[in-house]
């Protein structure tokens, strides 16, 4: 096993707690919704966004025009531009790897990626294990899910749980300085922009403090 790759998996051991738990979650509720585990792989192996693939199964369910389908995904993904601004110079050196990785670049990647944006192969092993972890929660949870009975009432709580645990890894390894950034334009957003409208905002906020951040 190579070096990077051992430093990868190091690093990625809390997102591995919080992404098999939910990517179980997930396959649990593709398994009640009564669809096949092959349906539960290619969301994870081609979708691999929580949020919207939580989204996604009721639009199987009950499917709605296709403009509607692309206006949901872009305000539950829109995070994603803002994530990307920030890893275009990044990226610019992985070749055939770079439509991947911006693929992949998820939000717990991507707060892991922003301390190794020099080290090509160790941003890729990276995405490369989490998206790992992602696909075995679901075949796990899926198969769980056929074995066991589960109430599936308020299992959408894993995705506010994983983002808690990522900042509570963060806070311990003593990173204040960005958890402060994110927390202070959030706040700030959240009252001038109201809890419908403040997400993008403070997007937008959070990646310009960490560009800031960055070049000071």
């Amino acid at each position: 096993m190579s070096s990077r790759l051992k430093q990868a998996i190091k690093l990625t051991i809390p997102v591995m707690a919080g992404y098999v738990f939910l990517g179980s979650a997930f396959g649990i509720l593709v398994q009640s919704h009564g669809f096949s585990i092959w349906i539960a792989l290619f969301m994870s192996l081609f979708i691999y966004s929580g949020a919207m693939q939580f989204a996604t199964l009721p639009l199987l369910l009950n499917p709605i025009a296709l403009i509607q389908v692309f206006v949901l995904t872009v305000s539950i993904s829109a995070r994603h531009l803002f994530y990307g601004l920030s890893m275009l110079k990044p990226f610019e050196t992985l070749g055939k790897k770079k439509g991947y990785m911006i693929f992949a670049l998820t939000d717990e990647s991507y707060s892991l990626l922003l301390n190794h944006t020099d080290d090509d192969q160790l941003m890729f092993s990276i995405e490369a294990i989490n998206h790992f972890y992602w696909i075995v929660g679901t075949i796990l949870g899926y198969l769980f899910g056929n074995l066991i009975p589960f109430s599936v009432a308020g299992i959408e709580f894993s995705m506010t749980a994983l983002f808690i645990v990522i900042f509570l890894d963060k806070l311990f390894e003593g990173q204040l300085e960005p958890l402060m950034i994110g927390l202070f334009v959030s706040g700030l957003s959240l009252l001038l922009f109201g809890s419908q409208y403040f997400i993008i905002p403070s997007m937008v906020g959070i990646v310009i403090g960490l560009l800031l951040r960055r070049k000071s």
